[in-house]
């Protein structure tokens, strides 16, 4: 089992209800009051979860500039109230930070019972 500190349970629970707000702003039609809410949760959270030295190196590497300056402007151009846009920047930015983190996540997900068979199935997984 994985310890925690106090801190870093207290950013899953930020971090968590980040998501939450983001999901159910984006399910009331792109609600900016909830998606501001759920951005500033998220960021928040993911600094109390990794700490907050890491979550500066993690977004201000030299070769994730790019996609820092996307997520980042999405989540100030959700600030400023163009939620649709913003959510659209926020997202491809998400992408380019996280896009080497997904193939561990789709190895992960492969070793659960009933959705790795489905990963597994011939046209899902690709040309083998």
């Amino acid at each position: 089992m994985i310890s925690l500190t106090d801190s870093q349970k207290i950013g899953m629970g930020l971090t968590g209800f980040g998501v939450f707000f983001l999901f159910f702003g984006m399910i009331l039609f792109f609600d900016k009051a909830l998606l501001a809410i759920g951005n500033i949760l998220f960021v928040v959270g993911l600094a109390f979860v990794i700490g907050l030295e890491r979550t500066f190196r993690f977004f201000f590497q030299k070769h994730k500039m790019k996609a820092t300056s996307f997520f980042l402007g999405g989540v100030f151009v959700v600030l400023i109230g163009w939620p649709i846009v913003g959510v659209v920047l926020e997202f491809y930015g998400f992408f380019l930070l996280f896009r080497g983190f997904f193939p561990v996540v789709v190895g992960f997900i492969r070793r659960i019972p009933v959705l790795g068979s489905l990963l597994n199935l011939p046209f899902i997984s690709g040309p083998s």
